[in-house]
C-alpha cells in the first residue's frame, strides 16, 4: 500500500465540484474538463479508495456518506490552500502576517477604513483580510480556521475561544422617516403591537427585544419577513416596507443620511455588549492577539463602531 495519501488534489477538486453541481456535465464544465475525463477520475478515486463514492440517480450523481465526508474535508483543505496562496502573495508585497476578521451577522464595514488606518500606524507588518461570508456561522468559521478573529454580540464565550471586550452598543428600533412613530424618543410594547416587522432571526435571544420588550408586555409585531442580511433590512425599512430592531452602530450611517429614523427600544433602552473572539490556541499568537487588542483599543477611542 502506498505510503502517501491515496487521493490527489485533482480528486478533491472533483469531489467538491460534484457536491456543488450534482451533475457530471456541470461539474466537468466547472473544472474545465470533459464529462468523460471526469467519469474516469471518479472511477480512479473509487478504485484507489476501494469504496463507492457516487451512485447514479437519473442524470444526477448521488453522493454516498463517504463522498459527503470527503466533500467536507475537500472544502476545508482547498479553502485553506487558497487562503495560503493569497497570504503568500500578500507577504510578497511586504505583509509579514495576515489576520482574517469577520463580524457576526452584519456586513456593515463603515468602521473599517478608520481601523485599518490605525492598524497601519500601530502594526505596520500586519495585513487585515475581511471575510464577510464568515459572519453567518461565526463560531464555526473560527473553529474551522476560516477566520482568526470574529466580532460577536453578547457575553457568551464558546468553548475553545478567548474573548476581548470591545464596547457596548444600544439596539435601535428603525423605521422610515414618515412612520407614525418617527417623532418618538423610544418605542414601547404598545407601539409594537401589529407593527410590520422585519427580522434577521426569529430565535429569541436573552437581553434583546424579544425578552425585554415583546414578551414582558405580551405585545408582538406582525412578522412581515425574515431577511438574513441586516443591510437588506435597512433598505426595506427605508422603502417603507416595515420596521426592525438592529444594532445601533450598524444602522447609524443610514440614520445620519436621513434614510431611516431610529428610536430606543423601550424607555430604558437595550444595550448589547460586543466582543472579539479568537481561538484559545491563538492566545499566544502574536499577530492575532495584537490585532484583537488593537481593535479593542481603537474602538474604545472611537466609542465603538459608530
Amino acid at each position: 500500500m502506498p505510503d502517501g495519501p491515496l487521493l490527489e488534489l485533482r480528486h478533491l477538486k472533483m469531489i467538491r465540484a460534484i457536491a456543488m453541481h450534482g451533475r457530471v456535465t456541470d461539474a466537468a464544465e466547472a473544472l474545465g474538463v470533459t464529462p468523460s475525463a471526469l467519469s474516469h477520475r471518479i472511477k480512479e478515486a473509487e478504485r484507489r479508495l476501494d469504496v463507492v463514492l457516487f451512485t447514479r440517480m437519473h442524470k444526477r450523481l448521488r453522493m454516498t456518506p463517504a463522498a459527503d465526508y470527503l466533500a467536507d474535508t475537500a472544502e476545508r483543505v482547498l479553502s485553506e490552500m487558497d487562503r495560503a496562496e493569497q497570504d503568500v502573495r500578500r507577504m510578497d508585497r511586504g505583509a509579514e502576517h495576515v489576520v482574517r476578521i469577520a463580524v457576526e451577522a452584519y456586513s456593515s464595514y463603515h468602521w473599517l477604513p478608520g481601523f485599518t488606518s490605525y492598524l497601519r500606524t500601530h502594526l505596520p507588518g500586519v495585513d487585515l483580510q475581511v471575510m464577510a461570508s464568515a459572519g453567518r456561522e461565526p463560531i464555526q468559521a473560527l473553529t474551522n480556521r476560516h477566520v482568526d478573529l470574529i466580532v460577536v454580540s453578547g457575553e457568551a464565550v464558546p468553548f475553545g475561544t478567548c474573548p476581548i471586550a470591545l464596547f457596548r452598543d444600544e439596539l435601535l428600533f428603525i423605521m422610515p422617516p414618515n412612520h407614525r412613530h418617527a417623532g418618538k424618543a423610544f418605542i414601547d410594547g404598545v407601539d409594537i403591537e401589529g407593527e410590520e416587522f422585519i427580522t434577521y432571526t426569529k430565535t429569541p435571544e436573552p437581553d434583546r427585544e424579544f425578552a425585554r420588550l415583546f414578551r414582558p408586555t405580551e405585545s408582538y409585531p406582525r412578522w412581515t419577513a425574515t431577511v438574513e442580511l441586516p443591510e437588506a433590512i435597512v433598505e426595506l425599512v427605508a422603502a417603507g416596507q416595515g420596521s426592525s430592531v438592529l444594532a445601533g452602530w450598524a444602522v447609524r450611517p443610514a440614520i445620519e443620511a436621513g434614510r431611516i429614523v431610529g428610536a430606543r427600544v423601550g424607555k430604558d433602552g437595550i444595550e448589547v455588549p460586543w466582543q472579539v473572539l479568537m481561538r484559545t490556541e491563538d492566545e499566544d499568537n502574536g499577530p492575532i492577539m495584537d490585532v484583537g487588542q488593537a481593535l479593542a483599543t481603537w474602538s474604545n477611542i472611537e466609542g465603538g463602531f459608530g
